[in-house]
């Protein structure tokens, strides 16, 4: 559970902090100096304000429930930390490749007319929204596995936010080796993974509370990899392996690369669409 909580943590810090360092370097190009940056900066602490607000709301609604209203609130977050884990990822597809350039048109267009509170709604919107990402995420992998003390949780955030920094600082420095191209495809797919993963729990949770029907497992696979044991478990929660499906799993493997299937197909045929407009 903590590699799973580390990896979160690590991926959308990375996010959060390659939009402020393209707002970092174009207020060092533009030659803006401390005033701009006070206003990016400002904006950082806001976004993380939000985040944490957003944290503790989910924490003190969580804890007014018990019984079958917390597991549907449990369930219901785990589906939906599943379906924010796909909308983010068809979103950084869509919009990766121009982020740096559509960003500096804005800072361009506000300091032309001297709106420098941009730099501030541009950072907090970006700090704010990895920073809920990851809230829902944690909360919906909390949901989803075996509990765990809230020091391993701060321990593996930490973790996570240390390994983005290096992250960060490795890809700027050496992106011959690594390019963000190459990093972004990487982890979309582990991303995907672990959407699946929730997705699975959040059905298996739904069959739980009887809101779809049970069946016999269609298979068993224990005999090769059992999904209860150390390593098959690791493996399970990344990725939402089941030693012993029963026909709701089954359908939701399916219907999961199903779908992802045919985003990327429409993600792809919409590109072609557009660079055949433009030529």
């Amino acid at each position: 559970m903590t590699t799973q909580i580390a990896f979160i943590v690590w991926r959308e810090s990375v996010e959060a902090l390659l939009v402020i360092g393209i707002l970092n370097a174009w207020i060092g190009q533009s030659g803006m100096g401390t005033a701009a940056r006070r206003y990016l900066w400002g904006g950082v602490a806001a976004g993380l304000a939000c985040a944490l607000a957003l944290a503790f709301a989910i924490l003190r609604f969580s804890e007014s429930l018990a019984g079958d209203r917390l597991e549907y609130f449990q369930t219901a977050l785990v589906l939906g930390a599943a379906g924010l884990i796909v909308q983010m990822v068809v979103w950084m597809r869509r919009h990766g490749r121009q982020m740096q350039r559509d960003l500096e048109r804005d800072l361009t267009r506000a300091a032309a007319r001297g709106r420098w509170w941009m730099v501030f709604v541009l950072a907090l919107i970006a700090v704010a929204r990895e920073g809920s990402e990851t809230v829902v995420f944690l909360y919906g992998l909390l949901g989803a596995g075996p509990g765990i003390g809230r020091v391993s949780v701060l321990a593996a955030a930490v973790t996570g936010l240390l390994l983005a920094l290096a992250s960060y600082a490795l890809l700027q420095i050496g992106h011959r080796a690594l390019s963000w191209r190459v990093f972004f495809r990487i982890t979309e797919v582990m991303l995907l993974l672990l959407a699946c993963a929730l997705l699975v729990t959040g059905i298996g949770n739904l069959v739980a509370l009887g809101f779809l029907p049970y069946t016999a497992p269609v298979w068993d696979t224990g005999w090769l990899l059992d999904d209860s044991g150390r390593v098959g478990g690791s493996i399970a929660l990344l990725t939402g392996y089941r030693a012993a499906p029963d026909l709701a799993t089954v359908a939701t493997w399916g219907g999961f690369a199903l779908l992802m299937a045919v985003v990327g197909w429409w993600q792809s045929h919409r590109a072609v669409a557009v660079r055949e407009g433009r030529s």
